[in-house]
């Protein structure tokens, strides 16, 4: 195993080696599932879904900039029929045309933000992560390459940004709240950046990543 970071200030000069070697590691293990039914563990893994899960796959975009690494996330456009106005990873569900979850994420992010796949180079893949909603995510990670501003596509996506690996990755940020739901208190994952509201299961794919590669 690689050694651990410097936690002053939650360093990330060898984030890329790091995260090579961590999910080259665990590629070969056996699969455990994390999602939503972690923090609820009574409401069990699909609280709002009977059917079998729907495949689904998102991409953790990191960018090696200059003052260090960061991650792509996208505001969804406030009309959508589900998570209207949310923060998300480019991505959605895995569609026949898809040789897989890394397919799959590539094409999402190439229709949402202009994201050409050429421009991505994966690493790897987290844990799936399973949602209230009955779909089953392969977070995929990938390095970004290239200076090309992203085009958000204006049916999906409301605005494209950037959150500092080191930000997301300190546990100091992850929060953990929860709301009532059909007379239970349901808990979740959230990590507030200026005026974007990290929460659900995209922070909750951010604490997956932390706990993987980081903890």
């Amino acid at each position: 195993m690689t050694a651990p970071l410097t936690r002053d200030r939650f360093e990330l000069t060898d984030w890329s080696h790091r995260l090579r070697e961590t999910l080259k590691e665990t590629a070969g293990s056996p699969v455990e599932e994390t999602g939503d039914h972690v923090l609820n563990p009574d409401l069990g893994p699909y609280a709002r879904w009977d059917g079998p899960p729907r495949e689904a796959a998102v991409l953790i975009g990191i960018l090696d900039r200059d003052d260090g690494p960061s991650v792509v996330l996208t505001q969804r456009t406030g009309h959508l029929k589900s998570h209207a106005g949310q923060v998300a990873f480019p991505g959605g569900k895995i569609d026949p045309v898809d040789s897989g979850p890394v397919a799959a994420a590539l094409r999402e992010a190439d229709e949402e933000i202009g994201l050409t796949p050429t421009r991505v180079e994966t690493l790897g893949n987290l844990a799936p992560y399973l949602t209230g909603s009955g779909y089953r995510v392969v977070p995929v990670v990938g390095v970004i390459s290239g200076d090309a501003p992203f085009l958000p596509n204006p049916g999906e996506v409301e605005a494209v940004f950037e959150v500092p690996l080191g930000f997301l990755m300190d546990p100091a940020n992850h929060q953990k709240l929860s709301r009532e739901w059909q007379g239970r208190q349901r808990y979740f994952y959230a990590m507030p950046f200026g005026e974007r509201h990290i929460w659900g299961v995209t922070a909750g794919i951010i604490r997956s990543l932390y706990e993987t590669v980081y903890r």
